[in-house]
């Protein structure tokens, strides 16, 4: 399966409307007036970055490793390794943050999603098969679409990867076409969409503050719209 290597989280917007946006060695940013300047320079290339709806800090993924930047562009923060000296990342290629801190990063070379916590300490890595969920169903009936999950793929190649005012994680699995649903401790809720289903490709997505799904997809010019929670679900 050939899979777009250069398609991955190189931008986002901070909570003052600003475009962070990366441009080969650097960082830029786009302010509302036009204004585009370069914010940082990392020491190795950027692919992925996302700006903290929590602080406004920005976290910046690279070949082997997250860094964490204020909104001036100081670093404060290297993510490399764990508690036992081990390298954490190979490739990410998105990256977000959950709403208590926990930074989730789509790594292509290990087929996983690495999650640590604000501190930079390893929480778990998830990979898709660490347990047979067949027959098992979502117990929480706010999602529109909830399917049984068997755990028989040979591969798991996460893309965009977003959370939700829950505090749920949604991500796209490029080889099975389909959207995972999970908690904020890496368990498998559910299928979202799937392309037997949906005809999809899903290759990045995030959602709005009207519970709107918007997903991008491999190959395609269009995006495609879901509402996948109501309002009387939001508690």
């Amino acid at each position: 399966m050939a899979l777009p290597y250069d398609c991955t989280g190189c931008h986002t917007v901070t909570e003052d409307g600003d475009l962070l946006f990366i441009d080969g060695d650097e960082v830029r940013k786009l302010t509302s007036d036009g204004t585009v300047i370069t914010l940082l320079t990392p020491d190795r290339e950027a692919r992925c970055i996302h700006s903290s709806r929590i602080n406004g800090d920005i976290l910046v993924g690279s070949d082997g490793k997250v860094m964490r930047y204020d909104r001036t562009g100081r670093e404060l923060q290297v993510i490399e390794k764990d508690d036992k000296g081990q390298g954490l990342y190979r490739l990410p290629i998105y990256i977000t943050e959950n709403k208590n801190g926990d930074i989730w990063n789509s790594d292509l070379d290990k087929e996983a999603v690495v999650v640590v916590d604000k501190s930079g300490h390893h929480r778990f890595d998830y990979t898709s098969r660490q347990s047979d969920y067949t027959g098992r169903q979502s117990e929480d009936s706010s999602y529109m679409y909830r399917f049984s999950y068997t755990d028989r793929q040979s591969h798991f190649y996460p893309f965009g990867i977003c959370t939700d005012v829950l505090g749920h994680v949604l991500v796209c699995d490029i080889y099975n076409n389909s959207v995972h649903l999970l908690d904020q401790h890496g368990q498998f809720l559910s299928l979202l969409l799937t392309g037997e289903q949906h005809g999809i490709r899903p290759t990045a997505l995030c959602v709005d503050d009207q519970h709107n799904l918007y997903l991008g997809q491999y190959d395609s010019n269009t995006i495609k719209v879901y509402k996948y929670l109501q309002d009387t679900d939001v508690k």
